[in-house]
């Protein structure tokens, strides 16, 4: 098979970490990543180009003679970006605007496990004129604590564990009234809130099958012990002990092969990245959400162990020949810590210098997520600012090489949590 170019969508950390190994394949002629960033830029070329502009997107590829196009984040895939590239005869790797409804709308993303007995907490769904009903209906059931969700995307700020009354009514009006907020709560799902343990499960997808690329446990909250609002992410570990083989066969059965037969016999095959959110719960695994890409911060340390030549896995899932397909890693742990913006997720200043990272050793893997070049020097550009990876033989090998990196790199009000893969060692 001659090299291909090929054109990655995206500017996060993400991204940063797909750049990074697809730049490993044999079969790779050129990558261009649009927008970027000065991580990716390292990897390839950077194009400024804005994501949501498919008919630019369109363009560039024809310019560039792109041979695939790979959509890292969530927002163009709902939007439709691959059925776009798909009738113009572009391939493209992620799932169909249908498809994506599993992460874009999670009324219908609940609606379809219960239809395919996938088992998840249990639910109601109100619009956001009935927000008094959902009050009501929350008060009658008196258990808290109760999740509250907004249907659509929100940048993962948009649900909500409250442990009280005046908790949930103070996040309804949230909801209600918040701008940003405001557009991805037209339909609100409140669900039973799920006893246990996280933890993700990464799926490569052709439409007809899947094959498990590794887990990892995510921590999406801002302060440590788990505390304080929901984040886009504030590190990751791979893989998760919560995940031993027996319960990850287990996922495949009752979860992962359902879901993307469930898909197939909607009419509406999955093909791309599906991220299988989980709760370990005493009664067994249950779905909390459906991603239809790579998570961010768990993309960082779930693609350092694979093996697999990326852009190789990726050819044969657009291909429809996953099925000849086997996945190898590494034995090694991965941890991933994330280093902030001062006040994030809340308001926060960017453009600070960032130094030190020249000081990390040559076995640390450093993903930029909002950086930006300002007169030659790197700079904060972003509320996730790095991902600081470190590894080895046991996960505490890898949080302590992580964390022995991260204190070298500094800018000003950087926060990062000093907690990120604890709970994996009890």
């Amino acid at each position: 098979m001659d090299p291909i170019n090929v054109l990655l969508l995206g500017n996060g950390g993400r991204e940063h970490a797909i750049a990074w190994k697809l730049e490993q394949s044999l079969n790779l002629k050129k990558l261009y990543t649009a927008p970027g960033n000065p991580g990716t830029e390292q990897h390839g070329i950077n194009i400024d180009l804005d994501m949501s502009d498919f008919q630019a997107v369109e363009t560039i590829v024809q310019d560039l003679a792109i041979d695939l196009v790979i959509v890292g984040p969530e927002q163009p895939l709902v939007d439709g970006i691959s059925d776009y590239l798909e009738e113009r005869d572009i391939p493209v790797f992620g799932p169909s605007k249908a498809a994506a409804q599993l992460e874009g709308s999670k009324s219908f993303a609940k609606a379809f496990m219960q239809k395919n007995n996938i088992p998840t907490a249990g639910y109601r769904t109100f619009s956001i004129d009935e927000f008094d009903k959902a009050k009501a209906h929350i008060k009658q059931e008196n258990r808290y604590p109760v999740v509250l969700k907004a249907d659509g995307l929100a940048g993962g700020k948009g649900v909500f564990i409250c442990e009280s009354e005046e908790e949930m009514e103070k996040r309804l009006t949230l909801l209600a009234e918040d701008n940003i907020l405001q557009e991805a709560a037209s339909t609100l799902v409140v669900e039973d809130f799920m006893v246990g343990e996280e933890a993700s499960v990464f799926v490569i997808c052709d439409g007809k099958s899947g094959k498990v690329i590794q887990n990892a446990q995510d921590h999406k909250r801002i302060g440590e012990g788990d505390t304080g609002l929901n984040t886009g992410g504030m590190g990751a570990y791979s893989p998760a002990p919560v995940l031993p083989d027996s319960m990850l066969q287990r996922i495949e059965e009752d979860i992962i092969e359902p879901t993307i037969q469930g898909m197939l016999n909607q009419d509406v095959p999955y093909q791309g990245i599906l991220y299988v959110g989980l709760m370990i719960t005493k009664e067994g695994p249950k779905v909390v959400e459906y991603n239809c890409r790579f998570g961010d911060p768990e993309c960082q340390v779930i693609l350092p162990p694979l093996k697999n030549d990326l852009l190789e896995l990726i050819q044969a899932a657009v291909n429809g020949t996953l099925s000849d397909v086997e996945i190898s890693l590494s034995d090694r742990y991965y941890c991933s810590v994330v280093l902030a913006s001062g006040g994030y997720p809340k308001s926060y200043e960017k453009g600070f210098e960032i130094t030190g990272i020249e000081k990390c050793d040559s076995d640390a893997l450093i993903f930029h997520s909002g950086t930006v070049i300002k007169e030659d020097k790197l700079c904060t550009n972003g509320g996730r600012v790095l991902n600081v990876v470190g590894s080895g033989q046991t996960l505490q090998e890898a949080i302590d090489h992580s964390y022995e990196n991260v204190k070298l790199i500094t800018f000003k009000d950087s926060y990062f949590r000093r907690d990120i893969g604890k709970k994996g060692l009890k």
